[in-house]
């Protein structure tokens, strides 16, 4: 199947059936049995036109006025190739059209077809509608990098319009590979060298001093990966376990574990001694931390099938040393990586999300120990997901405060935006994954 009609499918799927782009990308890749130029050219393609839908169809608006109701696959081959014309410097434009053309004819009728192909070459002689014609900021600013108005304003009124354009850019850049080296078995030095010989080029991470970023290549398709030296992991993410800060020999429970890089270094960072119990809903995604331990030769790894908000049908009170919740969110954290939350996820999610995570928080406190640590932790930007959520914790729970010491846990770079025990950072930070910290004690 041609890359560009493999490319419809995919869109296709994401955007009827809410299909994950990674996943449905993967099995196109595989059903395609596509070689990497071609594999490229389909991956640029299905994320570039996700990442940019709405200002694509703010493009094809005015072309397509006079147009009777479009079949929704029809709207999606103009919008991929659209894509192509105006983001694509490689595929010239005759090319792209003429591919459309051909998939309209194949797919609907001689009328399709003439339609795709007019609008396609109206845009070409008359050029795009103009964004910055658009007089309010926010608006302007939605169409430009393709995000929800909504959601566009909501960062302006939390971070101020320039913190939020530059959150709203850096989400439509391709996301860093980056993974964390298994210090019970290499050093990164170690690992580095093995990948070299390996024909991958990679460099030191820019913020977790185990992380590694790979500047070409897939880091998990290495005989590094498989030997266990490596967990595909952002740098953002290595930060949680620093945060929590587990010693040998200790107790820890990880709520909502899946897919269990964090729980892994934990472990790792414990010596393999002690015991981190990994929790999860789902028996699938369970099945999917004991695979991880298993490769990384992590024998102190517990799993469990559970919902945590049931935590204490399971667990006696003051059981854990340390408690790890990293909460269920929107993930609007990593839109480069599953833009399609933009999109799925509107207001009513925030609010539904927040009453889990306090949920699963009032059901993990009781079973810490008085004196232990808590970590919260979020991938998303949210303010009302994390630092009003903490608040809201903290006011029902007085025997809990904020660890200021987080910020002397965490690598140089990153100390100047933690702000008491509290570390929010944002996509433009260090390319890197929005993501939430919270260090928490339980008093004495």
């Amino acid at each position: 199947m041609d890359v560009r009609e493999l490319a419809l499918d995919t869109l296709l799927a994401i955007e009827q059936k809410g299909a994950y782009s990674h996943l449905q990308l993967n099995e196109a890749i595989q059903k395609g049995r596509l070689d990497g130029r071609d594999a490229a050219l389909l991956t640029e393609i299905v994320y570039g036109t996700v990442q940019r839908r709405d200002t694509l169809d703010y493009y094809l608006a005015p072309f397509l006025r006079k147009a009777r109701r479009l079949e929704p696959w029809v709207r999606v081959l103009l919008r991929l190739t659209l894509y192509q014309m105006v983001y694509l410097d490689r595929v010239p434009d005759r090319a792209a059209v003429f591919e459309a053309v051909e998939i309209a004819k194949r797919r609907g009728h001689r009328g399709i077809a003439s339609l795709v192909n007019g609008v396609l070459r109206a845009i070409g002689r008359e050029g795009l509608p103009s964004i910055e014609a658009v007089d309010d900021a926010g608006k302007r600013l939605a169409l430009a990098t393709s995000h929800p108005e909504w959601l566009v304003r909501r960062w302006i009124q939390q971070y101020g319009y320039e913190e939020a354009a530059r959150m709203c850019e850096t989400n439509l850049r391709p996301p860093q590979s980056t993974a964390r080296v298994n210090r019970l078995r290499a050093t990164v030095e170690e690992a580095l060298e093995r990948l070299r010989a390996e024909g991958m080029q990679a460099i030191p991470g820019h913020v977790a001093p185990e992380a590694i970023r790979a500047e070409k290549g897939n880091l998990a398709h290495t005989e590094t990966f498989r030997a266990g030296w490596l967990t595909i992991q952002d740098e953002s993410s290595m930060l949680v376990a620093r945060a929590l800060d587990p010693a040998p020999g200790e107790r820890v429970l990880d709520c909502c574990a899946a897919p269990g890089g964090k729980t892994t270094h934990i472990a790792e960072r414990m010596g393999g001694r002690g015991e981190v119990v990994a929790v999860d809903i789902h028996e699938r995604k369970v099945m999917m931390i004991e695979q991880q331990a298993k490769r990384l030769g992590l024998d102190n790894v517990a799993t469990l099938a559970l919902d945590s908000r049931r935590l204490g049908e399971r667990f006696a009170p003051e059981s854990f040393d340390r408690v790890l919740v990293d909460a269920p969110c929107t993930g609007f954290g990593v839109i480069r990586r599953k833009p399609e939350i933009k999109y799925t996820k509107g207001k009513d999610a925030i609010a539904a999300l927040v009453e889990i995570q306090q949920a699963i928080l009032r059901a993990a406190a009781p079973l810490l120990k008085k004196g232990g640590t808590l970590v919260y932790s979020t991938c998303t930007v949210e303010r009302e997901e994390n630092e009003e959520a903490i608040a809201r914790f903290l006011a029902d729970h007085p025997d809990f405060f904020l660890d200021a010491s987080l910020a002397e846990r965490m690598p140089k770079p990153v100390r100047p935006h933690v702000k008491g025990g509290m570390l929010q950072l944002l996509p433009h930070h260090f390319d890197s994954d929005g993501f939430f910290i919270a260090r928490l004690r339980k008093r004495v």
